[in-house]
């Protein structure tokens, strides 16, 4: 609160002196009131099943409700599935939205709609500079990190489906210069299998020597000289400098070297890829990172084939054995540890999926994709905690008050983040964007 106070009071002093108007005054004041200085989005890549996870329906017909119990929580009144045991004792620090919807039944469009807050647009492809940025890119872009410092980073994989590259996980028209940077974490393993992800990007690594940077800086020189000056080499040009930058001594190589990493800490995420990345988030946005991205669902959380949260089949036995024990020690690493730094309410966390799983459960024990009705959630950065926006109906099939939209969740992680979500800005081409076309939720 003193924080805010004291914005307040800075805001009202300047004024005069910066020649502001009563209703620009007013739309910054809105749009500084929340603390929250650094994001850590998860995105729970495949569609996390709301029944499963953060929605149980316990009083469901049993075709519906499936194998699974609801535990309580450490709020009266909120329970989650029994497989999140961990998570569970961390309610209080949760806001739990479980009306979201919206129309999209493939991962390509429920995932760019999920991850950008709009609706997709005809023939959506990757990398289309007409796309609309993700959230970590353009909450990046609001940003004005250190040098060296990317304004958002991706961790550990892209997302792909069948070996088609998603589309939203990037700047869009904001341009190639908020495309959040892939890196791979350090450390961890693949956790009851091994991933079938491949980096097909920027591959980061921050372990080699200053000479070997030093002489690779050198000989792109001499390629520079002899290729000349493209579009597309200005983009690679960007990536290598960064790079370059942040391999030659900045906090962020610092904080990519988890063995700095108290190992009483590096325990507590566990010893698995899903684990580690959430640690690396931690340490990046503690490092001036301004939001860290972390694909929660690529192979090390699936095992075996390297299926992520799309149960189509074994749903339980998937979720029980492989997914959900990653899930719910890593996140639950991560509040425990982001509330001991005392950095959870200035951190704005935030949950993210394509969309929920039917309540019928199919002829393979598993649950299909379903965007009527799911659950996502946040947590710190001003967000109040132990509550529960809107709800699903008895057979989770449909939102039952309080419907909202992807549009509507971006909004409120906007407002935390202290930007305004009816902002405007302008693509590579002068053409004016407004950022969010939803409303805040009331989670404050």
């Amino acid at each position: 609160m003193l924080i805010n106070h004291s914005r307040r009071d800075l805001l009202k002093s300047s004024v005069a002196a910066a020649g502001l108007t009563v209703p620009t005054v007013l739309q910054l004041q809105a749009a500084s009131s929340m603390p929250a200085k650094r994001c850590i989005v998860i995105y729970c890549w495949g569609g996390i099943s709301h029944y499963e996870s953060w929605d149980p329906k316990p009083g469901a017909l049993s075709e519906l409700r499936g194998e699974f119990s609801a535990i309580d929580t450490n709020i009266p009144g909120i329970q989650f599935s029994e497989h999140l045991p961990l998570m569970s004792q961390h309610a209080d620090k949760m806001a739990i939205v479980r009306s979201l919807y919206h129309k999209q039944g493939g991962h390509q469009q429920g995932m760019y709609h999920s991850i950008t807050g709009h609706s997709p647009p005809p023939g959506l492809k990757a990398l289309n500079r007409k796309n609309s940025p993700s959230l970590a890119a353009l909450i990046g872009r609001f940003q004005d990190p250190n040098s060296g410092t990317p304004n958002a980073i991706r961790v550990p994989y892209n997302m792909y489906d069948n070996g088609t590259l998603m589309a939203g996980e990037y700047g869009g028209w904001l341009g190639s210069d908020y495309d959040p940077i892939l890196m791979r974490t350090p450390a961890g393993k693949p956790f009851r299998g091994v991933s079938r992800y491949t980096s097909r990007e920027l591959d980061l690594n921050l372990n080699l020597e200053k000479s070997r940077i030093v002489s690779r800086q050198t000989l792109q020189e001499q390629l520079e000289r002899e290729v000349g000056e493209t579009a597309e080499y200005d983009r690679l040009d960007r990536f290598r400098q960064m790079a370059a930058d942040m391999l030659l001594g900045s906090d962020v190589r610092e904080a990519y070297d988890l063995e700095n990493e108290d190992p009483r800490i590096r325990a507590m995420y566990g010893d698995h890829i899903g684990g580690q990345s959430m640690l690396l988030a931690r340490r990046l946005t503690e490092a001036g990172v301004p939001v860290v991205q972390v694909c929660a669902g690529a192979g090390d959380l699936a095992g075996g084939n390297g299926e992520n949260w799309d149960t189509h089949r074994d749903n339980f036995k998937k979720l029980k054995v492989q997914l959900l024990p990653v899930f719910d020690r890593s996140v639950s690493a991560l509040f425990t540890d982001l509330e001991m730094r005392g950095l959870l309410e200035e951190t704005l966390v935030v949950f993210l999926t394509d969309f929920g799983r039917t309540p019928k459960i199919n002829n393979n024990a598993g649950r299909d994709h379903y965007p009527a009705v799911y659950s996502m959630a946040l947590a710190g950065g001003g967000i109040q905690g132990g509550q529960v926006y809107g709800s699903s109906d008895s057979n989770g099939a449909k939102p039952k008050d309080n419907a909202c939209t992807p549009a509507d969740f971006h909004a409120t992680a906007l407002k935390a983040m202290g930007i305004d979500p009816h902002a405007e800005l302008k693509d590579q081409f002068d053409r004016p964007f407004q950022i969010c076309d939803g409303e805040p939720l009331p989670l404050f």
